[in-house]
């Protein structure tokens, strides 16, 4: 069997050759061979031998797991990859996770717009796996398929008083700032002084960033208009990042650290106290996490440069990390209507390395505040019953990509790993999954003969009402947005409603 399948998918670079659609007259050789029906039949048995060594794989999710994938699968010759996105855009977090003033991290995007005007590469956007169309249907349909459609979700708090009025998570804030379709309904209220972000990743940063960041200094990003609107109406003064542990197990990088204290207009508050001891302590950690630490050491007990202290005096907002605290409550305001503050649990810890855990002390305080932020970690949803879906650690249960007990179907990125890392951790990654799916492909592991691919699926979401957007149709809703940001001197206005989206392209 593995021999035939050998054959079948034809390892040795065939003529990429476009083929007429099914039907149509072939035109290979000119009208003499077209009136032989000999040479015609001989096209005919041509052309489904070529379609019969084209391996047909999908990729779920358009972010960078998914695009990555997708460019490692087309190592392959002679593969066909169809990318499904539920939105009508893609890109995924680079489009709607990265902060609007970090644009230099969104330079991937050229590599993938490569990858999707590969002749073998198809982009589908608006097409809800899940929803639209089943796995199933999709395994039906392709030789094999690859989920990596990340994590869509944000872990809860899971403490009372977290479902009042201004408390949200941090993934739906920032989704509201870069322009997520579903998060343009959240209109946080920032009438409040002090802020409360729960959680002292790079997320957190982020969002604290963008909170205390001048406004004027957002005017030339991607940032949505009606978010720049609020933002200049914010009263926001204060930011505090809380998190259970100390200033050694903080999860955001030393970049992201210099960026809040050098941003302009605020100054950065950080207790002394927090970081006794520390000094012999950093000696021994990985030299990544140890000038991390030495950083947020000088900035909490070295007394600052002339320059830095005018600095810092003149800044009207703040921001600080409080450490050891772990969220126990959201304090309601007096009428009960929204939140008020947190109150915090006071923590020390045990144990060493990895196995540092943060336990309580017994002592609780209350940090006053009008809005809170829930920053401690994404999470994947099940995509469809089919599919298995570990719902304690957030992820599919799989070896190296491969999902476990379902031959032909495979994962990367966060629903494979879990929500950490940076792009070029699910680049690798994802690099991986596709290195699994081509071995099996060529062991022969994989379904034989010919699979219609988008052709079937096509059918059925026609039959479905739902219409894909396809790359070029992007393209177009790409240059729209580029030319209302050309009028106030930003690189583009997202558009973030997905109907206005659809009108523009006629669907």
């Amino acid at each position: 069997m593995a021999s035939r399948c050998w054959r079948w998918w034809g390892w040795s670079a065939w003529p990429r050759t476009r083929l007429p659609p099914a039907g149509s007259t072939p035109t290979f050789g000119g009208s003499d061979e077209v009136r032989d029906p000999a040479n015609a039949k001989a096209l005919r048995n041509k052309r489904r031998r070529m379609q019969e060594k084209t391996p047909q794989i999908c990729v779920v999710g358009s972010g960078p797991a998914g695009f990555y994938t997708a460019q490692h699968l087309l190592k392959h010759p002679q593969a066909h990859v169809d990318i499904y996105e539920k939105q009508p855009v893609p890109f995924g977090l680079v489009r709607f996770g990265v902060a609007p003033d970090h644009p230099e991290v969104k330079n991937v995007i050229n590599t993938f717009t490569q990858t999707a005007h590969s002749g073998r590469c198809a982009f589908w956007g608006n097409v809800e796996v899940g929803r639209d169309v089943t796995v199933p249907e999709l395994q039906e349909a392709y030789h094999a398929v690859v989920l990596s459609y990340g994590a869509e979700d944000h872990r809860a708090l899971e403490i009372p008083g977290e479902e009042l009025p201004g408390v949200c998570s941090a993934r739906a804030f920032v989704g509201w700032y870069n322009g997520l379709p579903e998060n343009q309904e959240l209109e946080p209220d920032l009438s409040c002084d002090t802020a409360v972000i729960l959680g002292q990743g790079n997320v957190a940063l982020d969002v604290a960033r963008i909170l205390l960041t001048p406004p004027e200094h957002l005017e030339r990003t991607d940032i949505t208009k009606a978010a720049l609107g609020v933002l200049r109406q914010s009263r926001v003064k204060t930011v505090w990042l809380v998190g259970r542990r100390g200033p050694l197990q903080v999860a955001f990088t030393i970049k992201e650290l210099r960026e809040m204290i050098q941003l302009p207009g605020a100054r950065p508050i950080l207790d002394p106290v927090d970081f006794l001891g520390l000094q012999d302590k950093i000696k021994e950690v990985p030299r990544p996490r140890k000038r991390l630490t030495e950083l947020l050491l000088r900035t909490a007990t070295e007394k600052p440069g002339p320059a830095e202290a005018a600095r810092q005096a003149s800044a009207s907002r703040a921001w600080g990390l409080r450490f050891f605290r772990s969220p126990q409550q959201v304090l309601p305001s007096p009428d009960g209507r929204r939140a008020a503050g947190v109150r915090l649990a006071v923590t020390r810890l045990e144990g060493v390395d990895e196995a540092t855990r943060a336990v309580p002390t017994g002592d609780m305080e209350d940090l006053p505040c009008g809005l809170v932020l829930s920053s401690i970690g994404y999470k994947s949803r099940p995509v469809d019953p089919s599919v298995p879906f570990d719902s304690k650690l957030g992820v599919i249960p799989n070896v190296e990509g491969r999902v476990m007990d379902v031959p032909g179907l495979y994962c990367s990125g966060w629903v494979k790993r879990g929500p950490t890392g940076v792009i070029a951790t699910t680049m690798t990654d994802s690099f991986l999954t596709g290195q699994m799916l081509l071995q099996d492909l060529k062991a022969g592991l994989l379904p034989s003969g010919p699979r219609p691919g988008y052709a079937a699926i096509q059918a059925l979401l026609s039959s479905r009402g739902v219409r894909p957007v396809s790359f070029s149709d992007w393209e177009k809703l790409d240059a729209e947005e580029v030319a209302r940001g050309q009028g106030t001197g930003k690189p583009r206005e997202k558009l973030v409603d997905p109907q206005e989206m659809l009108r523009l392209l006629g669907h």
